[in-house]
């Protein structure tokens, strides 16, 4: 695995990263990992590699577009100084440009979005170990539904930022197209956003196999 003995990994994002994360550091007991796949990375990678002693930190905030990761950036990431930071960003700033249609104010349109995501991995890749790039998802196997399809090339720009600086890559949309073969999806989320468990897993089982984690 790419890890190494003792070294912190920040887990950066939106709702789908938060999962109910402790305030205003998601570290600690019971459920300050929140109940998605960063409190699933601390279990399996704590129950299969103990003697690493890894230290993940949940850093997911709701709501957040792109332009919010920028915004507290210093404070989430750098000043918790990770050797490891890892992004999942980009469900909301496609989900405005539907539900919030008209107020235009809240979109984060695609050269914006691929332009600040930029600016963050060139910023932050001198400082850490290494970034782990995911692409954002959606639970929606129609890839001619309007959202998948918008979403799928904001995954696209987060695909081509990973080879443009060699950055491991976690392709989350893959993970649950795969659950979708054979499922209806509101068997993992009631909205096509906001994941179940399995769903969850799913999303903590390609970063794992990203990452090197022996099953």
């Amino acid at each position: 695995m790419i890890f190494q003995k003792g070294q912190k990994l920040v887990c950066i994002g939106d709702s789908t990263t938060d999962s109910g994360r402790s305030r205003p550091v998601g570290e600690g007991f019971n459920e300050a990992l929140g109940k998605g796949y960063v409190a699933n990375l601390d279990a399996l990678i704590t129950t299969v590699y103990p003697e690493m002693n890894l230290r993940i930190v949940n850093m997911g905030t709701s709501g957040n577009t792109v332009k919010d990761l920028e915004a507290r950036w210093k404070a989430d990431v750098e000043e918790l100084k990770p050797d490891w930071v890892s992004i999942m960003i980009g469900i909301n700033d496609v989900w405005r440009q539907h539900d919030n249609a008209r107020q235009s104010e809240t979109h984060v349109l695609l050269p914006e979005y691929r332009e600040t995501i930029t600016r963050l991995v060139k910023r932050t890749k001198p400082k850490v170990k290494g970034i782990i790039l995911m692409t954002p998802y959606f639970i929606e196997p129609n890839q001619n539904d309007a959202m998948r399809k918008m979403l799928d090339t904001y995954g696209s720009a987060i695909k081509d930022l990973a080879s443009q600086e060699s950055l491991i890559l976690v392709d989350t949309q893959l993970a649950i197209d795969s659950l979708l073969k054979h499922y209806y999806s509101a068997m993992f989320a009631w909205d096509r956003v906001h994941p179940n468990h399995v769903a969850n897993m799913a999303v903590t089982r390609a970063f794992l196999n990203a990452v090197g984690f022996k099953w």
